[in-house]
C-alpha cells in the first residue's frame, strides 16, 4: 500500500468519526457524565439503592461512550503523525506498522458506529433470553444447549454480566428451557437481533447408525423494564403460582424445599418460572418481574402489528420464522437467512463468534427505517 493510499483511509478515518460526533453530542454527555458524579458524591446516594445502581449504570454507560470517542480520536491523530513522520523520513517497518494499522482499523469505528445507532427505546435496557427445544426430544434439547453457551460465550466477550433465572434439563441430555437474565448496557439493543428459530444439520451424536438430523430451537428476547417506570398491572385472578424443587444446570444443586416459583398468567397463556434465587419470595419477586416484562413486550408488540397492519405490512415474529441455519454436515456453513451473511468457521460462531450477524442484521434494520422515513 502507498504512503497516499494509507493517507486516504486515516482522512476517511478522520471525516467519518467528524460525523459521528455530529450526532454525539459530545458535549451534553460529558456535562450529564459531572452531573452524575456530583450526584454519586453525595451523602444519601445509597439510600435508594435501586435509583443509585440505576445511576451508575447510566454514568458507566455514557462515560463508555465518550471515552471510546476520545480514544479513536487519539488513534487516528496518532496515525496522521507517524504518515508525517514517514514523508519525513522513510522507514519501511514504520510503514508496514503504519499500513498494518490502518487496514485493521475500521472495524473498530465501524462498531463505535453501531453502538452509537443503538438508540431505541430499550436498546439500553438488560435483556432475558429464553431458548426452548423445537419437536425433536433430546435431539433439540441438545441443541438448545449448544445455543445456551453460544450465548454465554458472546455474552463474556461482550463484558455482559449473565444470571440463569431458571434451568430446566432435558431428559437425557441438554435443555428442555433455559431463561438468562443478561445484564449490561445495550444487551437488549444487540441480542433482539438473534430473536427466532435456530436450524442445525448434523450427524447426529445420538443415532447409532450415524443418520444427519435437523434440529430447532427457538430465541426470544425481550429488554427487562423497570416495573416503576411500566404501567402494568396484573390481576391476582388472572394467574396461578406453582412452587417446585430448584435444581442447577444438569441436575445438580438440588434443593430440597420448594423455593423455585412458576406463574402462569391465564388470559395470555404466558407461563415465567424463577429459580435463581434462594428464598420463594426473592424468586416470587423476580418472576413477577419477568412476567410484567413480558406483558409489556406484549403490548408493545401488539401496537407494532396494529401499525404494521395500517401500513399494510405483514411481518411473520410466530416460531416459523426461521433466521438462521447451522450445518455441521455435508460441510461447514452458518447463514443468516435475513441478510444473507455467512461464514465457514461453524467452531468460531458456537464459541461466540456472531457479532458479524448481529452486526449485519441491526445494520439492516437500520436502513430499513431510515428508507421508510
Amino acid at each position: 500500500m502507498e504512503l497516499s493510499e494509507i493517507k486516504r483511509n486515516i482522512d476517511e478515518y478522520a471525516s467519518k468519526l467528524e460525523q459521528l460526533r455530529g450526532s454525539l453530542d459530545l458535549e451534553n454527555k460529558e456535562t450529564n457524565i459531572q452531573e452524575y458524579e456530583e450526584m454519586m458524591a453525595e451523602p444519601t446516594f445509597w439510600d435508594d439503592q435501586q435509583r443509585a445502581q440505576e445511576v451508575i449504570d447510566q454514568n458507566n454507560a455514557l462515560k463508555a461512550i465518550v471515552t471510546t470517542y476520545y480514544d479513536i480520536a487519539s488513534d487516528i491523530e496518532e496515525m496522521d503523525a507517524t504518515h508525517e513522520l514517514l514523508q519525513e523520513e522513510f522507514d519501511e517497518d514504520i510503514k508496514a506498522d503504519l499500513e498494518e494499522t490502518v487496514t485493521g482499523y475500521a472495524p473498530k469505528l465501524d462498531r463505535f458506529e453501531l453502538q452509537l445507532l443503538l438508540n431505541g427505546e430499550h436498546d439500553a435496557n438488560n435483556a432475558i433470553l429464553e431458548l426452548h427445544p423445537g419437536a425433536g426430544g433430546t435431539e433439540s434439547q441438545d441443541w438448545t444447549n449448544m445455543l445456551l453457551r453460544m450465548y454465554q460465550r458472546f455474552c463474556e466477550q461482550q463484558g455482559f454480566k449473565v444470571e440463569v433465572a431458571d434451568y430446566q434439563a432435558g431428559d437425557e441430555a441438554g435443555v428442555k428451557s433455559v431463561t438468562l437474565v443478561i445484564k449490561g448496557h445495550n444487551a437488549y439493543g444487540y441480542l433482539k437481533a438473534e430473536k427466532g428459530v435456530h436450524r442445525l444439520v448434523r450427524i447426529s451424536p445420538f443415532d447409532s447408525s450415524g443418520r444427519r438430523h435437523t434440529s430447532f430451537a427457538s430465541c426470544d428476547v425481550i429488554p427487562e423494564f423497570n416495573n416503576e417506570k411500566i404501567e402494568i398491572e396484573v390481576n391476582p385472578d388472572d394467574i396461578t403460582v406453582d412452587t417446585f424443587r430448584a435444581s442447577g444446570a444438569g441436575g445438580q444443586h438440588i434443593n430440597k424445599t420448594e423455593s423455585a416459583i412458576r406463574i402462569t398468567h391465564h388470559p395470555t397463556g404466558i407461563v415465567v418460572n424463577n429459580q435463581n434465587e434462594r428464598s420463594q419470595i426473592k424468586n416470587r419477586e423476580a418472576a413477577m418481574k419477568m412476567l410484567k416484562a413480558k406483558l409489556y413486550q406484549l403490548e408493545l408488540e401488539q401496537k407494532a402489528q396494529e401499525l404494521a397492519a395500517i401500513r399494510g405490512e405483514q411481518k411473520d415474529i410466530g416460531w416459523g420464522s426461521q433466521i438462521r441455519s447451522y450445518v455441521f454436515h455435508p460441510y461447514s456453513m452458518v447463514k443468516d437467512h435475513r441478510t444473507n451473511v455467512e461464514t465457514g468457521n461453524v467452531n468460531a460462531v458456537m464459541d461466540g463468534d456472531i457479532g458479524m450477524f448481529i452486526d449485519a442484521y441491526l445494520r439492516s434494520q437500520m436502513n430499513d427505517t431510515t428508507e421508510t422515513m
